[in-house]
């Protein structure tokens, strides 16, 4: 099953002004149900503009030749703008900055509220959503999120919108500014709500080491067109698209890429840290075998 189709999409800000600038062109995408895809691409290649057509937030321009159905919703239509909002959670680049309420527990039941549930759901659902971001309700509830650290305050904003359990997540540089800890912490935490909570999950990220860990497909944007689409391996094995695109490849596969340079025969589809050590250990295994 389909959990998003995208279908002729272009848009352009400022449309028909001498400042008009095409953000997005002829995009065609379908996204199945329980993909985890990473959007990735430099600065300005439209990806924020195509996450937020998803609910609603930009609405598609030319009707006629261009749609978007998302969870079998036509975002364009007025009728289940309210249930997409619901359907698709969307949670923007340094989440934190949104937090606005005086205790945890009303800033993650905000949503709930605005979904009209009853006070026994709203309260299910806020504590369900703590537990599940790693924040126990009955140390947090009660605190203000502005006394929390960083790494709290974020999980409490992504509390905030699986407390409305959206069958769709959307992440926007969900680990951007964190230490390599507190970005540890949050991809495995992603991994989480996938398998609990939202079982389709897109990230826009400029991480492709965290794409080469935990994307199933990525989507690579140039100039709002894509320009390549399939799993991890074998985008990243398209060095040159890559680097046209204006992206990094993977440290790992750099790393491999030298090595390679130097005569070292690692394999030259390595794209995770954990794939290069294993090389590496294979070689000096070999290395050893022929020495004895």
């Amino acid at each position: 099953m389909q959990a998003i189709e995208i279908k002729n999409l272009s848009f352009i800000y400022s449309k028909g002004t001498p400042f008009e600038q095409k953000a997005l062109d002829d995009i065609n995408l379908s996204v199945a149900e329980g993909e985890l895809v990473g959007v990735v691409g430099a600065t300005g290649s439209g990806k924020s503009t195509l996450i937020q057509h998803l609910n609603g937030l930009i609405r598609v321009q030319d009707k006629k030749r261009a749609s978007i159905v998302v969870d079998g919703m036509d975002t364009s239509s007025k009728k289940t703008l309210r249930k997409l909002r619901f359907t698709v959670g969307m949670v923007f680049q340094y989440p934190e900055y949104q937090l606005f309420a005086d205790t945890v527990e009303k800033d993650v039941a905000f949503g709930p509220k605005n979904m009209k549930l009853g006070a026994e759901e709203i309260n299910a659902r806020v504590r369900r959503a703590l537990d599940v971001v790693g924040l126990d309700y009955d140390t947090f509830a009660t605190r203000s999120p502005f006394d929390l650290s960083g790494g709290e305050k974020r999980r409490v904003a992504i509390a905030g919108v699986i407390a409305m359990q959206p069958r769709i997540l959307v992440l926007d540089e969900p680990v951007a500014g964190l230490d390599p800890a507190g970005r540890a912490e949050i991809l495995d935490l992603i991994g989480k709500l996938k398998r609990e909570v939202s079982p389709t999950v897109i990230i826009v990220s400029h991480s492709m080491d965290d794409m080469a860990q935990i994307a199933d497909r990525i989507v690579a944007l140039s100039h709002g067109k894509i320009v390549a689409d399939g799993s991890p391996r074998e985008v990243f094995g398209k060095r040159e698209l890559v680097e046209a695109a204006g992206l990094e490849l993977p440290t790992a596969t750099r790393v491999a890429d030298k090595l390679i340079a130097r005569g070292v025969p690692v394999k030259p589809d390595v794209i995770t840290m954990a794939e290069l050590a294993d090389e590496l250990a294979r070689l000096k295994g070999a290395k050893e075998a022929d020495n004895v």
